[in-house]
């Protein structure tokens, strides 16, 4: 079976590959960064070219901080981006099968009521990023229908790892620690939100998903990935702080907070686990463990 991956050189991307390469054996291509997905004609060269069975779009501008500071990037990439992919991929001569990758974020505010979140709930999508999610999500399922395309969707909740960009939570937390472990600031964690509650799965867990889900999953259908439990931001903070080697302190950063927060986005897992079987194997606290590791051991990227 042949796979390609569209942002196989991102942090998710890169799993995806070893996966796909070491896991499943497939033999799998990946975009270079000089793929410019608002380049309809250069991706449709490129897939006319590898011919693959299987589409990864994993290519996104994925920060919901950055979005807020550059919506039309965030818009460009993620929306412009993915209708360009899909457009390459009805041109060609053959149906491959695709899967595009959204965000819990689409979900927006959601009842306490209804937690967890099915793919049933209404999306009320309350950042720049997640309306482009959404957006690439009913382009998605609209292909499928009109065009009688083999697209399937996926809503990641948040993803973490080694590796990962300081952007994120876990990530940014992580890289502090190690900062003040070596060092190169002092012992003061600088935090935005902490009452927040979110859904960590190990990328490792994710990218299992994405590889059962483009073999196993339905043309048409939207289907969760994530732990199935949320986590207040400042769980973490303190499993994070219990690994740390110094004595650090605590304080608010009103920069890092978002002009809108969703106070829980916690995922219901039934339906992937229904389809493939998938269900997340690596536990959190192993997860954070790692991503510290990684920061103390990659000097050359801390500040």
């Amino acid at each position: 079976m042949k796979a390609f991956i569209i942002g196989g050189a991102g942090f998710v991307g890169k799993y995806l590959l070893n996966h796909l390469r070491n896991d499943r054996e497939w033999e799998v291509g990946v975009s270079d960064l000089e793929l410019d997905i608002l380049n309809r004609e250069a991706i449709e060269k490129l897939l006319q070219s590898v011919k693959p069975d299987y589409i990864f779009h994993l290519a996104a501008q994925s920060s919901v901080a950055l979005s807020w500071q550059n919506p039309a990037l965030t818009i460009d990439v993620n929306i412009k981006g993915a209708a360009n992919v899909l457009e390459a991929v009805r041109a060609l001569d053959y149906k491959p099968r695709v899967l595009l990758i959204g965000s819990g974020e689409e979900y927006g505010r959601v009842p306490e009521d209804e937690i967890p979140i099915s793919e049933n709930t209404r999306v009320k999508p309350e950042n720049i990023y997640a309306v482009t999610k959404a957006c690439q999500n009913m382009l998605g399922t609209l292909y499928a229908e009109a065009y009688d395309m083999d697209v399937m969707m996926v809503r990641a909740f948040n993803h973490i790892g080694p590796g990962q960009s300081p952007q994120f939570v876990v990530s940014d937390f992580c890289k502090q620690v190690a900062e003040i472990e070596a060092g190169r600031r002092e012992p003061v964690m600088r935090v935005g939100n902490l009452s927040a509650k979110r859904d960590f799965t190990d990328v490792r867990d994710v990218v299992r998903a994405y590889g059962l889900l483009i073999e196993k999953g339905q043309k048409g259908e939207t289907y969760n990935i994530g732990r199935g439990k949320a986590y207040e931001i400042s769980e973490i903070l303190e499993e994070i702080l219990a690994l740390s080697k110094m004595k650090i302190t605590v304080e608010t950063d009103k920069q890092k907070f978002r002009p809108v927060d969703v106070p829980i986005i916690e995922a219901d897992i039934a339906k992937v686990s229904a389809c493939t079987g998938w269900k997340p194997e690596i536990e959190l606290k192993n997860t954070l463990a790692e991503t510290l590791e990684y920061w103390r051991n990659t000097p050359e990227l801390i500040s």
